[in-house]
């Protein structure tokens, strides 16, 4: 139950960021940067979550 509840708030947290970012006026190319970046960093959010990949970057939320 802790896994994916620690999932859904990185995933919350990602949203918000993302959001946050998409408001950002950038031109076209420095966009698609950022956002293959944060699709990437997406794909190792959840893969640290369920412990594929080390995830020793992301801290260990205890509710």
């Amino acid at each position: 139950m802790d896994l994916i509840i620690n999932l859904i708030v990185y995933l919350v947290v990602f949203g918000l960021i993302w959001w946050l970012v998409s408001m950002l006026p950038l031109p076209a190319p420095v966009a698609q940067i950022v956002r293959i970046l944060f699709i990437i960093l997406l794909i190792l959010i959840i893969l640290a979550v369920f412990g594929i990949v080390p995830g020793g970057y992301l801290p260990r939320l205890s509710l």
